[in-house]
């Protein structure tokens, strides 16, 4: 999901491999932030390091601090990704620093506080909505129309009741050249929500209408400003995310676990 040398490597190792991927927008923040005791040295030397190495892919150090592993840091880069370094970054770890004693993935948890999304500022309008149910729980997702990994996740939806699906379409032209056009062709039809879940769960083509007034521009300029580098990207009401698909009943618990 993430290109060229570097992007290249951070695209095949942080998209777990239930995600449709592009190369990571590029940021404009220059001076990266550090917290933790991190030597500035080794700071400024890892932001050189690795910004040099990296130029052609206008890759940026965000923030810098030490990871659990002595020696270690975590680093963060260009499209809020997560990497490790020692203090030369000589090396570079791309890949999920497990807490074994917790059994949970360190890289993931910091993945979801860098990638927090204000809930309520999410332009509902401009998504399309399924209600099932009494629409109780809510989720908005970033789909692309072709991702294989979107459809799946959908086929999960539909097991789903009581929940409200806000779905912003975010076709990636690198991967998917069809995708836009086909995202344009199921917001215009009379029903767009019967649309989207035919094609998405059942892969009926929608018939063909004239191009509307229509905002996947916008959508997916949106996905790409709150660091969405692949898709499906899964927003819950309380501003954490998850990159890519989960099954059932995996899915179920996340949605319901992250209300507030």
């Amino acid at each position: 999901m993430k290109r060229h040398v570097l992007t290249a490597l951070l695209s095949a190792a942080l998209l777990p491999l239930v995600a449709c991927g592009q190369t990571p927008v590029k940021q404009t923040q220059n001076t990266p932030t550090s917290s933790g005791k991190v030597n500035a040295a080794d700071a400024q030397a890892i932001t050189q390091k690795l910004e040099q190495a990296y130029a052609s892919q206008n890759l940026k150090v965000q923030a810098i601090q030490p990871s659990p592993i002595a020696g270690l840091y975590e680093v963060v880069v260009s499209g809020k990704q997560v990497i490790y370094t020692d203090a030369k970054a000589d090396y570079m770890l791309v890949g999920d620093l497990i807490d074994v004693n917790n059994r949970k993935s360190l890289t993931d948890e910091r993945s979801s506080e860098l990638s927090k999304v204000d809930y309520s500022s999410l332009p509902l309008d401009l998504a399309i909505k399924e209600v099932r149910g009494n629409g109780k729980l809510q989720v908005a997702v970033f789909s692309d129309p072709d991702c294989p990994f979107c459809k799946r996740l959908e086929q999960e939806f539909a097991k789903m009741t009581d929940i409200t699906i806000y779905n912003f379409m975010m076709p990636i032209a690198s991967l998917h050249p069809q995708a836009a056009k086909k995202a344009e062709q199921i917001w215009c039809q009379p029903n767009r929500t019967t649309a989207w879940t035919q094609w998405m769960r059942a892969n009926k083509v929608p018939p063909a209408v004239a191009v509307c007034d229509n905002p996947i521009a916008e959508t997916t300029s949106l996905g790409e400003q709150l660091g969405f580098n692949g898709t499906p990207a899964i927003v819950f009401p309380n501003g954490k995310t998850h990159a890519g698909y989960a099954p059932m009943p995996q899915l179920q618990e996340l949605i319901e676990s992250n209300q507030q």
